[in-house]
């Protein structure tokens, strides 16, 4: 009896542990500075579990830097007034978010302003 009751719930972990460690947390970034950057899209990703917009910044340089902002799930965005056609290749946009604590040139997405003045707000 007593393997029966081991093996039932060895079986329920492993169904639904994976689920529980899937997410992550928003720890991995800077939630106490934001970033305001000046964008062109290269790409927006319209998909689960969290859209991706692809942009590029010049930097104090001169030179480009490939970025990548994520933001909530699509159905999130949707509430806020997003679909899947609010960003296309070649958009400018002023960008708001939490950069990365590794310093890497990803952010959180806080919200953006379109060229026509549209704002799209992100994690609020």
């Amino acid at each position: 009896m007593k393997s029966k009751t081991f093996v039932a719930v060895a079986l329920c972990l492993l169904t639904t542990s994976g689920r529980a460690f899937a997410h992550h947390s928003m720890s991995i970034y800077d939630r106490d500075r934001s970033i305001t950057l000046r964008a062109t899209v290269t790409n927006f990703e319209w998909a689960s579990p969290h859209a991706l917009i692809h942009f590029d910044v010049e930097n104090d340089n001169g030179n480009i830097e490939k970025w990548t902002a994520e933001s909530p799930a699509p159905f999130r965005l949707a509430r806020h007034g997003w679909t899947k056609d609010s960003l296309r290749p070649g958009d400018q946009i002023t960008i708001f978010g939490n950069r990365k604590k590794d310093g890497t040139t990803s952010m959180r997405l806080l919200k953006l302003v379109l060229s026509n003045g549209q704002e799209l707000d992100g994690y609020r």
